[in-house]
């Protein structure tokens, strides 16, 4: 049977669309909610409190001593909540299978408490397991004949498009995961998705949530392009090829503490050590911090510039090997234009547009190990479609670098209580980076 037999109806793709969009603007909602608290709760604790006591927010005690404090509240969020923070974002995929109602909780506060404090870690992971169990709760109430992988899949593509302001994303995240996978054509597949993706962007924007624009200078195509976003991406593939062969090892040395209250305290400590090294440029998920160091790049030698990529790479895994809940892809975008930003600072011959694009491209390739994601997020990133044909082939040497190399994930949950893995019985589900 061909792929057009096999093709539902147009009035069923239609009929689906309905309950997609509602998915959309649900995602949409939540972000901007966990993303309206953290921000209050970080206003608190980086201006409000430093103000009350007199001292000074920007310095990087205050930093470490609120990294340390963080530590310790999502230590306790994990020893405590129900469902323990829900899974562990060092072990899952970007989509895991769909928690229970009695987890989310947990898992927004630990989020929130990572986002506040300035772990360097991104909302991607627990924002995804929250919409997904809300997404996978109301399907089952009111259309159980929706299959479970399809809604973790809508409500997925729902909230990257939220987060990226864009459905561009999710349809190259869905299309990796789904070429090939099972009979009927591709947009079939991707329609009710990409009606998830298409609403919550739209809402997102519409409720006034962060844009993307970083004013890089416009770029134009040179020959020589070639060969420096090669080189600028390779590097960046390889230093996060780096800190992916550190993240098990890291992981497994915070565990054989064995409580998440210690493991999870530990790593705020060395968090703020990495803060009183770095600044606090290198603190939180990384979207204020592009904006700031592509404003400022000239106030910092080339010195400077390096040392912020390279504690920035050591900040994502402790943090997200250390038991913090979060993703680890924009953080990753920050370390690639930081790199950028270095490489222009060291050859100004290349333009810093591409140069950013280019790191991106390399450092978010190594973490997140989807070159699709990766190229959206040297285009996104620097706001010029005419980098992406440059793109295109500086990405196959960095394949290279990456084809071997370890995975930023840890393969074996752990043994111990102090976390538990809970999904929601007979759930089902996949998993996609």
């Amino acid at each position: 049977m061909n792929d057009v037999a096999q093709s539902p109806s147009p009035a069923l793709l239609a009929k689906s669309a309905i309950p997609a969009a509602i998915v959309g603007v649900g995602s949409a909602l939540v972000l901007f909610g966990v993303d309206a608290v953290a921000h209050q709760l970080h206003q608190v604790w980086w201006e409000v409190l430093p103000d009350a006591l007199g001292v000074d927010g920007e310095a990087r005690w205050w930093a470490a001593l609120i990294l340390i404090l963080t530590g310790a509240l999502v230590g306790l969020t994990l020893w405590k909540a129900p469902g323990h923070g829900g899974h562990d974002t060092a072990t899952v995929e970007l989509v895991s299978p769909p928690l229970p109602w009695r987890t989310l909780p947990g898992v927004a506060v630990a989020l929130i408490l990572g986002l506040a404090g300035g772990v360097s870690l991104g909302p991607e992971g627990p924002i995804i397991m929250i919409a997904t169990g809300l997404t996978v709760i109301a399907y089952r109430k009111f259309l159980p004949q929706v299959p479970v992988p399809l809604i973790m899949m809508i409500s997925t593509a729902a909230m990257l498009g939220a987060m990226l302001g864009t459905p561009v994303a999710a349809a190259l995240v869905l299309t990796s995961v789904l070429g090939g996978s099972a009979p009927g054509q591709l947009w079939d597949k991707l329609f009710a998705p990409l009606v998830a993706a298409g609403t919550g962007a739209a809402v997102y924007h519409l409720l006034g949530g962060a844009s993307w624009d970083m004013g890089l200078p416009d770029y134009s195509v040179q020959w020589i392009d070639l060969l420096s976003a090669s080189i600028i991406g390779v590097i960046g593939a390889a230093l996060g090829a780096g800190a992916a062969a550190l993240f098990a090892p890291a992981h497994r040395m915070f565990r054989r503490l064995g409580h998440p209250m210690l493991y999870v305290t530990a790593g705020g400590v060395l968090l703020a050590v990495l803060v009183l090294i770095g600044g606090q440029i290198t603190t939180g998920k990384g979207a204020d911090q592009t904006a700031e160091i592509l404003a400022t790049w000239q106030d910092y030698s080339i010195a400077g510039l390096a040392l912020i990529v390279v504690v920035k790479l050591f900040a994502i895994v402790v943090s997200g090997a250390a038991g913090f809940r979060g993703g680890r892809i924009f953080p990753a975008m920050f370390t690639g234009v930081a790199l950028g930003v270095f490489s222009h600072a060291l050859v100004p011959a290349v333009p810093l547009t591409l140069a950013v694009a280019a790191g991106v491209v390399g450092v978010v390739f190594a973490v997140g190990r989807d070159g699709w994601l990766a190229l959206f997020g040297g285009v996104l990133i620097s706001g010029s479609i005419t980098v992406l044909p440059v793109l295109c082939i500086a990405v196959l040497p960095m394949w290279l670098v990456l084809t071997r190399a370890p995975h930023m994930l840890v393969h074996e949950a752990p043994a111990h209580a102090g976390e538990a893995h809970a999904a929601a019985p007979d759930a089902g589900g996949t998993t996609a980076r």
